[in-house]
């Protein structure tokens, strides 16, 4: 039986505005997950509450079969997170990132994050203050692709790009063995997810296949 690479009970995430409810959901390993829901779902606030960049109020979420709690550091090593924005150093020269992004991470693959820079047609010696929406996309995502992650979490991270260049990224990410989590939200993306969770209104609504909500929806 597959393993559960990460396992979320019952959390939630009270807002004056908005509450994330009881949301409760595995993620198999190998798999693509896809998140989809309008705007205000609780797409992002979900994947916030999960790596603990807010605190939820309530539930709990497992990686790799360990807490997030007393195993946070641990965790963050065999995870990639990468949202469709980049707001850090925007002074600093890529490569200069890179190498203290690299001394953060024990599995940093100098020639994965080479190969990536040739792929995603990165040049080094700029800053992110020089790169267009799309290259900061890019690399956002080289970043999180370069570390040896085992669950890769996209926060509608290739949302910036248009089409020819996000089916290269997407392109580029099914090479990738690796469990991936992504927010979703174009029909081309969902269709290459194993698996699909529907948030509406800080609930989870269905959850199946793309064929099975499709059947569902007819």
């Amino acid at each position: 039986k597959p393993m559960n690479v990460c396992e979320v009970r019952h959390l939630t995430k009270e807002y004056p505005a908005f509450s994330l409810q009881d949301v409760s959901f595995d993620l198999e390993e190998g798999k693509i997950t896809g998140f989809i829901g309008r705007n205000g779902a609780g797409k992002t606030t979900t994947i916030k509450s999960m790596l603990n960049l807010v605190h939820p109020s309530a539930g709990e979420t497992s990686f790799f079969g360990k807490k997030w709690q007393g195993n946070e550091a641990e965790i963050r090593q065999r995870i990639g997170f990468s949202s469709g924005t980049v707001n850090y150093y925007p002074k600093k020269k890529l490569s200069d990132i890179a190498a203290v992004t690299g001394s953060f991470y024990s599995g940093w693959k100098e020639t994965e994050y080479r190969n990536y820079l040739k792929r995603f047609e990165l040049d080094e010696t700029k800053t992110p203050s020089e790169l267009s929406e799309g290259m900061k996309v890019k690399w956002n995502l080289l970043l999180a692709l370069s570390h040896g992650a085992e669950l890769l979490i996209l926060d509608e991270a290739t949302s910036a790009l248009d089409n020819i260049s996000q089916a290269k990224v997407i392109e580029n990410l099914g090479k990738i063995n690796c469990t991936r989590i992504t927010i979703a939200h174009r029909l081309s993306t969902i269709k290459d997810c194993d698996r699909i969770i529907v948030l509406d209104k800080g609930k989870v609504a269905e959850e199946g296949t793309f064929d099975e909500l499709l059947t569902k929806g007819g």
